[in-house]
């Protein structure tokens, strides 16, 4: 029965009338009251429906019993389940995920997909400058519903600013992209501007959220980014990472969009369809600079 399911949502015209021609954002509010019900016996049955439809795997989950289908959305992990790679010259994944487009930006022309590109200021909004990514990099992370939710520093990092932008809640699965012009300009989302400690590289993290996702929760903010919330969108911000610490997470699965400089490049195996998990690595950051002698070598070390 479960594979008849599976295969009856691949088809894409189906999928997508299931998941796009309905009620998105009522149904996105309901699900977010839904899933907080704290009833053994309703938390049991939902998790139990969840794992019909897709290829949910608990086994590396901090806990096992969950109070609510929330609970099991925004899942920690037992320590050790996931490895951060430590090597300093590598910028490593956010999150678990499956890799959609990735490449290079057309000056600030994004090709999401086959004759729907985007520019970024389109997905920035007005708060955030494209110009440091202009013909840089860029990464779709897709998160689906059985993944682990929360997303992590792929580097030593200090996130300056956070932008806000409300919109729709379109499923953002590869079906959707095929369909929907500019996609990802349309859905609610946030934009984190940081700056690498390595290198002072500036990077672009941009969490999307879709169709049944009731909020996006950052852990250095106080305000919980959701489709009711008015403001500020603006939202300077002074939070440090290390890497792979934890910077926040969605309620259901998503899409992170990851924008860096010109001179970073994606490491082997980094391809559309590709399954990555948190910590592995994604790309090589730029060289370091050569320094002329020991005295402006000395100047390089960071304090």
């Amino acid at each position: 029965m479960k594979k008849h399911f599976r295969r009856l949502l691949a088809q894409e015209d189906l999928n997508f009338l299931l998941t796009n021609r309905v009620p998105r954002i009522a149904l996105t509010h309901f699900m977010g009251k839904f899933s907080k019900i704290r009833n053994p016996i309703v938390s049991k049955a939902s998790i139990g429906m969840w794992k019909l439809f897709t290829d949910l795997d608990l086994s590396d989950a901090r806990h096992r019993k969950f109070r609510s289908m929330h609970d099991c959305f925004t899942r920690e992990l037992m320590p050790g389940a996931r490895v951060v790679d430590p090597d300093p010259a590598v910028l490593t994944s956010p999150c678990d995920a499956i890799v959609g487009a990735c490449g290079s930006v057309a000056g600030t022309t994004v090709f999401q997909a086959k004759g729907f590109p985007y520019r970024m200021e389109e997905l920035f909004g007005p708060g955030t400058d494209t110009a440091p990514f202009r013909d840089g990099r860029f990464i779709t992370l897709r998160l689906t519903s059985a993944m682990y939710h929360r997303f992590h520093a792929p580097h030593d990092c200090d996130v300056s600013h956070v932008s806000y932008l409300s919109g729709d809640t379109w499923n953002v699965n590869p079906i959707a992209l095929k369909r929907v012009e500019k996609l990802f300009c349309r859905n609610e989302r946030a934009v984190l501007s940081a700056r690498l400690r390595r290198g002072n590289h500036p990077i672009a993290i941009v969490p999307v959220a879709a169709i049944l996702v009731a909020s996006i929760r950052l852990r250095f903010t106080d305000v919980l980014l959701h489709l009711r919330y008015r403001g500020p969108n603006e939202i300077p911000v002074q939070a440090r990472f290390g890497k792979g610490e934890e910077m926040g997470g969605f309620q259901h699965g998503s899409t992170i969009i990851l924008f860096v400089p010109p001179g970073f490049e994606f490491v082997d195996g980094i391809h559309t369809g590709a399954r990555i998990r948190m910590g592995q690595p994604l790309m090589h950051l730029p060289p370091q600079p050569q320094a002329d002698h020991p005295a402006q070598a000395l100047e390089q070390v960071p304090a």
